[in-house]
């Protein structure tokens, strides 16, 4: 799927699908495009297209169900069948199955670390084996059903009343007591699960196509809306998605990302499925980078936001060692990316003299990194897989379960978001009123329409369609705001962007958290005094050099005009989740953004109407 399907248009709403693609033959195949064209004749498919170099086999139905546009496209690493069970292990059908599956394979092997003890310090990795989670999470159940918490209150919406509430932390001296009036009990997590140890219950399984969780989306567009998704859902996504990946029970994974999220928590059914150690963060983002260098984990997913200070991080503290450093560091990259772009292995010899003390920063032992929830810039992409090492990105959504497509393991382009996830079948359908074909030429455009296993059951209480951000403007240029906000996140005076744009104006405007330090800096070599950083923000003079800067970066990469932002406010204050400005995986709440710097982008525009009205003069 070319990277252009996910900037524009084709980032509209994800049309999916409910009723299930035709069933293949059995088992997966050494020779995808034999296999491949075998399924096609099998059912009467009319034409059959192999792309080797996305992993991608693309079918065309005599009677195809979908609307006009491009042919249906599958994984070659499963072209007979869309994958629903992990292949070695097709007896685990529930999250449930999967647990049991990792307790009985790697019982002794470290599974839950953190680093917070119970007095609140921060010291080395604990970690619990998957035996001892084992134990706790019967443990748990035990005492919730012991207490009270039958089974008929597994269906939570239709029963919102609380019966119990588990602190986690302090002793039951200091619980404070439920009004009389209630049934509901107050209790620590500790005496809860003695008490379950106490008295153990039998375990009441799930069945696959029970309901799992309902996973609430970002909400960029708006009110987040709550995916239903059951177990054979997630199953069906992470046993898709890894395969071609391999994971070790020596491997070890950092989590950081929230776990309310879709994407935080198909990686946390994937890794427990083959025995990798899940270090915890301490919950502070500042703190991060010395988890990262404490636990020293292999596998690290993120996204662009983090990815792009780390790039900005690097790339500055190059620029200002200057001298031999900084020629050291550039020969070493160009060699580097050189050889990776012709298909040969770099010489070891850069990684001892440069790029080892760079991995150090993430522990000195990252083997895969993967990226999602929002573009990736190229230039950042091809950063991290010379100074890091293999780099993935996806694409995919809440409503599939997470991924709905991936880059394979050793490929090397970059500008795409890999080839559909096996367990599912993708297909780009026309979108005439916004003039997006499946024949646009050089990258096909339209609406991305996904089927398969990995489809969810449907919003809860929730029947609005699918919102993703994009918009026209005035003269009908349609705006991927993110891919813009991603490249302006190189602009080293911003921390964070907001481009607004509307039907209204011709042109974009941009907020821009600064990067306080490199603003003060740069105001000291200019002379300029001020009294705070507010006051510094609103000086025209360091708006001119954040919009100088910005424009410098969008020609590098080779933004449109329209896709240039005309004009710029500087913001002392950070985007954040506590101002309400930004989602669990750091994204941008566009609406609340707009309500909240309103008058901001009002000024904007006013400004650049009398600028217009002015030259028209002249």
């Amino acid at each position: 799927m070319a990277r252009e399907e996910q900037e524009q248009s084709a980032l509209g709403a994800a049309h999916v699908h409910h009723h299930q693609p035709p069933a293949g033959g059995c088992g997966l195949s050494a020779n995808p495009t034999a296999a491949a064209a075998e399924y096609a004749h099998a059912l009467d498919f009319s034409c059959l297209f192999i792309q080797q170099n996305r992993a991608t086999v693309s079918f065309c139905l005599r009677s195809c169900t979908l609307e006009s546009g491009m042919c249906t496209g599958r994984s070659a690493h499963s072209p007979l069948r869309l994958i629903n069970k992990f292949p070695d292990n097709p007896e685990i059908g529930t999250l449930h199955d999967n647990f049991v599956y990792a307790v009985e394979t790697f019982r002794d092997c470290r599974y839950l670390g953190t680093r917070i003890r119970p007095d609140g310090t921060v010291g080395d990795y604990k970690w619990m084996t998957y035996g001892e989670a084992s134990t706790s999470r019967t443990a748990i159940g035990s005492g919730l059903i012991y207490h009270g918490i039958s089974e008929i209150l597994s269906f939570i919406t239709q029963m919102p009343c609380v019966r119990l509430i588990v602190v986690v932390g302090g002793d039951d001296s200091n619980m404070p007591s439920a009004p009389a009036t209630t049934e509901c009990k107050i209790m620590t997590y500790n005496r809860l699960h003695n008490e379950g140890k106490m008295s153990p219950q039998t375990f009441r399984p799930p069945k696959p196509e029970d309901i799992a969780t309902i996973c609430y989306t970002s909400g960029t567009t708006g009110t987040p809306k709550g995916a239903v998704l059951s177990h054979e859902n997630l199953i069906a996504n992470v046993a898709g998605s890894s395969l071609g990946i391999k994971f070790y029970p020596s491997d070890v994974y950092i989590s950081y990302l929230p776990l309310a999220h879709i994407y935080e928590r198909a990686n946390q059914v994937a890794l427990l499925h083959y025995g990798v150690a899940i270090g915890f963060y301490q919950g502070d983002n500042l703190k991060l980078m010395d988890d990262l260098a404490v636990l020293r984990p292999t596998i690290f997913a993120s996204v662009p936001r983090l990815y792009n200070k780390i790039y900005a991080a690097i790339t500055n503290a190059v620029k200002e060692s200057g001298g031999l450093r900084e020629r050291l560091y550039h020969t070493a990259y160009n060699a580097k990316r050189h050889a990776m772009i012709n298909g040969r292995n770099p010489s070891p010899m850069w990684d001892k003299l440069v790029f080892n003390k760079i991995k150090a920063r993430l522990g000195g032992r990252m083997r895969l990194m993967t990226s999602g929830a929002s573009p990736l810039s190229p230039d950042v992409m091809e950063f991290l897989r010379i100074c890091f090492g293999e780099v993935l990105e996806g694409y995919g959504m809440t409503e599939t379960s997470c991924v709905i497509s991936t880059m394979n393991i050793g490929d090397r382009s970059i500008g795409h978001v890999g080839s559909p996830n096996p367990s599912c079948e993708v297909k780009l359908v026309d979108v005439p009123e916004m003039n997006y074909t499946s024949e646009d030429q050089p990258y096909p455009r339209g609406e991305i329409c996904v089927r398969g296993p990995i489809i969810f059951c449907g919003y809860y209480k929730d029947e609005v369609q699918t919102k993703k951000n994009i918009f026209k403007l005035a003269q009908g240029e349609y705006i991927a705001p993110e891919k813009i906000e991603n490249v302006y996140a190189k602009c080293k005076f911003i921390a964070q962007c907001f481009i607004y744009g509307d039907s209204f104006n011709s042109s974009l405007v941009a907020i821009v958290a600064v990067e306080p330090d490199v603003l003060k800096a740069w105001a000291a070599s200019e002379g300029i005094q001020y009294e705070d950083l507010r006051q510094l923000c609103a000086d025209p003079r360091a708006t001119a050099a954040v919009l100088a800067d910005m424009d410098s970066i969008a020609k590098e990469a080779q933004l449109r005009g329209f896709e240039f932002a005309k004009a710029v406010t500087l913001v002392a204050e950070p985007f954040t989740l506590d101002n309400g400005l930004l989602t669990p995986t750091f994204k941008v709440k566009r609406p609340q953004a707009k309500a909240y710097f309103a008058k901001e982008i009002s000024d904007m525009y006013a400004r650049l109407l009398e600028t217009e009205l002015a030259r028209s003069k002249l």
